[in-house]
């Protein structure tokens, strides 16, 4: 199986860090890990038809002791997206997935909040692994009318007592998803960045710490303490200077007590009619931050009342909203990556291996949008399906299909066509069926 020159171009140019024979490396898992029925180690070599052109061991090493950084990786794929950015702040996604596991001696693994099992009445935990992740959002010109969110950066998240057991410092989700946000901002100073997370994220942990090129939105308690700017501390008055204004309304009274504007608002794939305030004001768990608060009161749908802020204050309340809808898009990242690119998949126990195999998932999920988005979009055509006659945009799984198709063509276009050619052909084909299959 050979893979496309685009796509390699791109696996090269992400791992430039590395060096030549971990690179090698890289490239042959990457070229196994598109077409293995099952994403382990063993699964991937299976899929490449052995151990490839080096010993089975080398391939294990890549993950659980060669010498690279996974940050480097994400960060020079955020180089690799820069065709695909559009003018202004360069919109993030902070989230978290579970993987779920099996073992008790894979490192990591703990008791984790299942949201995919749970219900809003019923709480159930699952055993497996946490991890944070940093998402670009990006639009292709391909794909009109629909964001992705392609991650480049990820931190495994572990509870008290997984912490404890492996001797390792706690850290809390939204310190990790700070450090990844620190990570990238620091990286590109020139930049502005602009990060949508849910409320977890959003307290005074994050917001208090931003980095100086990065904005922030998430959603606002309701009952939320709101407060004018404080007023300047004039020379020869007693006391220390005040850090919180007068009283304002909380975003809950905003809707009961002040005129609201109607909108119709298209999100989540929805027509929804609501009522909206807005306001600026200065939250009391960060009195020093300005942020534009935005109270909505849903007047059709089912939905229930909601508010969130943005320390991007010029922004009018369509564009908070809207914003923060777009976070969707890392959820179908995390659904591509599991069903298709098996992320929970990976049976790796060792600390580094742990660290480094499954977020490799998450990546060829980014490659492979950016490998349709230059090229894979001229080789797209839709499957026929009699039921379903009005599909117009691709869909991950559709952009899947499209490589491992090109990586067939292409290993078909390698062989010549005289009696050696014919005979590699025929040794490919079975290769190439059980791939598919």
């Amino acid at each position: 199986m050979m893979l496309p020159d685009m796509f390699l171009q791109l696996v090269l140019q992400m791992g430039a860090s590395m060096t030549a024979p971990t690179l090698n490396s890289l490239a042959t898992v990457v070229k196994g890990w598109l077409f293995a029925g099952r994403h382990t180690l063993t699964g991937v070599l299976v899929a490449i038809g052995g151990s490839g052109p080096k010993h089975h061991s080398a391939y294990y090493r890549l993950f659980a002791a060669a010498r690279w950084s996974l940050d480097v990786l994400g960060l020079a794929l955020f180089h690799l997206m820069v065709p695909l950015l559009t003018p202004g702040p360069v919109p993030l996604t902070l989230d978290d997935t579970l993987a779920r596991k099996r073992g008790l001696k894979v490192f990591g693994v703990g008791m984790h909040h299942d949201p995919l099992a749970s219900s809003r009445n019923y709480a159930v935990t699952s055993w497996g692994h946490s991890w944070v992740v940093l998402a670009v959002r990006v639009q292709l010109p391909c794909v009109p009318g629909r964001f992705f969110s392609l991650p480049i950066l990820f931190r495994l998240y572990l509870n008290q007592k997984a912490a404890a057991r492996w001797r390792v410092a706690y850290r809390t989700r939204p310190e990790l998803g700070l450090e990844l946000l620190e990570r990238l901002c620091k990286s590109c100073p020139e930049r502005r960045f602009h990060a949508y997370a849910d409320s977890i994220y959003g307290g005074q942990g994050v917001l208090a710490w931003l980095p100086a090129n990065c904005d922030f939105t998430s959603r606002l308690p309701l009952d939320a303490r709101l407060y004018t700017p404080p007023p300047e501390h004039r020379p020869g008055t007693r006391g220390r200077p005040r850090k919180r204004g007068q009283r304002l309304p909380s975003p809950q009274q905003m809707l009961e007590r002040q005129q609201a504007r109607r909108l119709t608002l298209h999100l989540y794939g929805r027509q929804d009619k609501v009522r909206v305030v807005e306001a600026v004001a200065h939250w009391y768990a960060v009195p020093h931050r300005p942020l534009k608060v935005v109270a909505v009161e849903p007047l059709t749908g089912g939905r229930r009342v909601q508010a969130f802020y943005s320390t991007a204050t010029d922004t009018p309340a369509e564009g908070v909203l809207g914003g923060y809808a777009g976070r969707w898009s890392i959820e179908e990242a995390f659904q591509g990556s599991k069903s298709h690119l098996g992320f929970e998949e990976p049976q790796g126990w060792s600390r580094q291996a742990v660290k480094r195999t499954a977020p490799l998932a998450m990546l060829l999920y980014s490659l492979t949008v950016l490998w349709f988005a230059r090229e894979g979009h001229a080789l797209y055509a839709p499957a026929f399906r009699p039921w379903y006659r009005k599909k117009v945009r691709p869909s991950f799984a559709d952009m899947l299909t499209t490589l491992r198709y090109a990586c067939l063509q292409s290993s078909i276009s390698a062989n010549p066509t005289g009696k050696k050619g014919r005979q590699n052909l025929l040794l490919l084909l079975p290769g190439s069926l059980r791939a598919a299959a």
